[in-house]
């Protein structure tokens, strides 16, 4: 029987025990406040700011909306962020992800204060990962790490394969399987023999970003399974990276589109705001 693995389920419980920690941080006096900067109005980009806005309201933390028109100079941008570095009401700042072309993504994230980055994505905060440090962790690899401790998978040991190096899933992701003693083998467009390596995971990790890529071909019988994409099929409904009618018989656990991964990135992202206030 492939067990099904409850995105939603295991975020709710992560978002319930954040909540019970936030209540007693607010009795201590201790009130945690997240920035979010959206430019322009990419439309998945309004969702996702609207998600994370939620979530902050059923955890209890407080969200400062700063919504920007699209013509906003880097110049401008940075010099709001480095406003919030100084706030001292201020403990997580996040700009959604992707900015328009005319702004370097790479010296906005650079520009924010690492204590209060809490997407995990400054050079200080993946060189702590690097090393095993206390810094943040991206959210969408740390929620994977969640889903497969709170499924009682076992990563200890096991043969775990990852397809895909980006900086913000491929290539954290590795460091955290490898940080529970897992055996790592990270894979991407450009690998050979694509199939013989994935087939041999116990644990798959798949962010290709490409929609149904993997099919029954790349997966071994009892694997587990994790799909980090998600995209409109033919039909605009939403899939995976991973073929899931072909691969899901074949696995003894496997995440669904949507339900799986998608709800733990917003639970990590309310854990590391929480986390935030013992880095400060």
């Amino acid at each position: 029987m492939t067990q099904i693995i409850d995105g939603k389920k295991i975020s709710k419980e992560i978002k319930d025990e954040l909540k019970e920690k936030v209540a007693a941080l607010k009795a201590e006096g201790k009130e945690i406040s997240l920035a979010v900067i959206q430019v322009g109005e990419d439309p998945a980009s309004t969702v996702y700011v609207g998600n994370k806005k939620k979530a902050c309201e059923y955890i209890g933390i407080k969200s400062l909306a700063y919504e920007l028109p699209e013509s906003t100079t880097e110049e401008e941008l940075l010099n709001l962020v480095k406003e919030l570095n100084e706030r001292k009401d201020v403990n997580g700042i996040l700009v959604q992800l992707p900015l328009p072309k005319h702004i370097d993504e790479s010296k906005v994230i650079e520009t924010i204060d690492r204590t209060k980055d809490v997407d995990g994505f400054h050079p200080a905060n993946v060189g702590e990962l690097v090393i095993g440090g206390p810094g943040f962790v991206s959210c969408t690899p740390a929620g994977i790490i969640e889903l497969l401790k709170r499924s009682n998978i076992e990563i200890e040991g096991k043969n775990c394969v990852v397809i895909g190096r980006s900086n913000i899933v491929g290539k954290p992701m590795s460091l955290l399987l490898l940080r529970e003693n897992g055996t790592v083998t990270i894979t991407h467009s450009r690998t050979k023999n694509l199939k013989e390596i994935t087939k041999q995971a116990d644990i798959l990790v798949v962010a290709i970003g490409k929609p149904r890529f993997v099919t029954d071909e790349y997966v071994k019988e009892g694997a587990v399974v994790i799909d980090v994409g998600i995209h409109r099929n033919e039909d605009n409904k939403l899939c995976g990276d991973v073929d899931y009618d072909k691969v899901a018989p074949l696995t003894s656990a496997i995440t669904p589109v949507p339900g799986g991964v998608g709800p733990m990135t917003i639970a990590m992202l309310m854990n590391n705001c929480v986390r935030s206030i013992e880095l400060q």
